[in-house]
């Protein structure tokens, strides 16, 4: 119904939307994945409604641009001169888009450029997590200034803001003092590699069998240490395998283990390639999620769709993610989250069904979906009257 409407919208001349493309060519984690799924589905949802062009102040990083799929309405567009790159983008990209007919612009990653309300241009804004300002003790004193500051500067500028979950809309409406009706909820999608038919199982984790996994930055605010204590509770032949981006909690958490007589049983690895990640969900035997604060959690989703039961953490909105068949503990319980991977294990009763109720919930994450949602999005700004 909703597609039908924007095709009668849209149908006899594509709308041009711009996005912020900084993190499709730069980011290999979480914002820059979000940015490179959704536009892939709107390319191919869209195909006869959208032109897409994506902004970017340089062309990055080859392995991550090419994720893009490279449609006849995918374009890249890089600064039309030579001109500082993070003013190009923070306000002299809006002559850009007024040059090349844009009617619509999505920043993707939680920012807009300054000045875009009074040109004329048409914006939208995701916004992932408010934790900079929920948890400012998890970033520096400095960071947590310029990324609140660039939050409200943002929510000034945007005519709409999509959150990717209800606990982040909550907190835009509580720490931005946003009304509702300028908030939409639209969930992340997963890209389509994660599934158990596109993977097989790696080499590299065929030592390992059998071992729980973990997937994000390996930072405080993840709290796999609470993983690496919970190892005491379950079998001594289980393994942990931590995959995410180096920083020096992930240097305390390799010296606790070592410490406590469970380095052999705790992997960490800095090196996975997108490619190669949905082979080590696949040879899991469990997927454990025990962060203290997300904004959504597309690990877990990827999780279930590659077929996992998932054990995750209360307090934020990965109940919203991993729905009412996974399973959730508190950030501090170390017992509590091994009795609870002990209920997923390969063997256990119940686990596949769990885990066939799961994927059935995640259905409301897949591409299509998410796409026309985000396409309604555009459809209702565009066609409201400022």
């Amino acid at each position: 119904m909703v597609f039908s409407s924007l095709n009668r919208t849209f149908a006899s001349v594509k709308t041009i939307i711009g996005f912020d493309a900084k993190r499709i060519v730069r980011n290999a984690t979480g914002l820059g994945s979000y940015s490179r799924t959704l536009v892939n589905d709107l390319a191919v949802t869209g195909a006869d409604s959208l032109d897409l062009r994506l902004y970017a102040p340089d062309e990055g990083r080859d392995e991550l641009r090419s994720q893009i799929v490279l449609r006849p309405n995918v374009r890249f567009c890089y600064p039309h001169r030579s001109t500082f790159k993070a003013l190009w983008r923070s306000r002299g990209i809006i002559h850009d888009l007024k040059a090349d007919g844009v009617q619509l612009f999505h920043g993707l990653s939680g920012e807009l450029p300054m000045g875009i309300r009074k040109s004329g241009i048409r914006s939208v804004v995701t916004i992932h997590d408010l934790i900079f300002m929920r948890y400012p003790k998890y970033y520096t004193w400095l960071d947590a200034k310029l990324y609140t500051w660039k939050f409200r500067q943002t929510i000034r500028e945007a005519d709409h803001i999509i959150a990717i979950s209800e606990c982040t809309k909550r907190d835009i409406m509580e720490l931005g003092g946003v009304s509702e009706d300028r908030i939409s909820v639209v969930y992340q999608s997963f890209a389509p590699r994660f599934s158990p038919l596109a993977s097989h199982l790696s080499p590299l984790t065929s030592h390992l069998s059998p071992y729980i996994l973990s997937v994000g930055t390996i930072e405080e605010r993840k709290n796999a240490l609470l993983t690496v204590k919970a190892l005491y509770y379950l079998p001594e032949n289980l393994s942990l395998l931590l995959v995410g981006r180096p920083t020096d909690y992930a240097k305390r958490v390799r010296k606790y283990a070592d410490h406590h007589g469970l380095g052999r049983r705790v992997i960490i690895r800095h090196d996975v390639s997108n490619e190669e990640l949905p082979s080590l969900y696949a040879g899991a035997e469990a997927f454990v999620y025990p962060s203290r604060y997300e904004g959504f959690g597309i690990p877990i989703i990827e999780a279930i769709a590659m077929g996992l039961p998932v054990v995750a953490a209360t307090g934020s909105c990965l109940e919203e993610a991993g729905g009412p068949h996974s399973l959730y503990v508190s950030p501090d319980d170390a017992e509590g989250l091994a009795a609870a991977i002990r209920q997923v294990l390969r063997g256990t009763e119940g686990r596949e069904e769990r885990i066939l109720r799961s994927r059935d919930y995640i259905r409301r994450f897949e591409g299509a979906d998410v796409a026309h949602q985000v396409m309604d999005v555009y459809n209702r700004i565009i066609n409201t009257t400022t």
